[in-house]
């Protein structure tokens, strides 16, 4: 079986190459969708859903990295404005949700207890823009 972060890996590769149907092959046909940041922004919505085809907006990942047994967290820059983050959730080879966030600082915490006595939460990934002391963008944490 192919590991998730290879299968988001990928996705980006087919989307950059207007591969459709390897696109359609790894998506669930009930994908669960969320974005925060600008209406005008939702790119990738756009891309999946035919509405603007490959040449368009370019997701090219900085970094991506897999987190736990299910979860992809894949980040990059469009040009010197444009930042995202985009969370994927796999399950049985098949993306079941899609998180985007746009010009948006992402933290991300792990909430389960790791034991009766030890309730604490910790991080296991945070935003790395380009210029973080040159740029003001709204803060999101996203507990998994």
């Amino acid at each position: 079986m192919q590991d998730n972060k290879a299968i988001v890996e990928a996705l980006y590769k087919a989307l950059a190459q207007g591969q459709t149907e390897t696109v359609a092959k790894v998506l669930a046909t009930d994908l669960e969708w969320w974005f925060h940041g600008p209406p005008k922004c939702q790119h990738m919505m756009k891309v999946l859903t035919g509405d603007s085809g490959h040449v368009g907006f370019k997701f090219e990942p900085r970094s991506v990295t897999e987190i736990g047994d299910y979860c992809v967290i894949a980040e990059g820059w469009e040009g010197a404005q444009a930042y995202w983050v985009h969370v994927w959730t796999i399950k049985d080879g098949l993306i079941t949700q899609f998180r985007e966030y746009f010009n948006t600082w992402l933290t991300v915490r792990d909430l389960k207890p790791l034991g009766w006595k030890e309730s604490k939460s910790f991080t296991v990934w945070q935003s790395m823009p380009r210029d973080p002391f040159h740029r003001s963008l709204p803060s999101l944490l996203l507990a998994i």
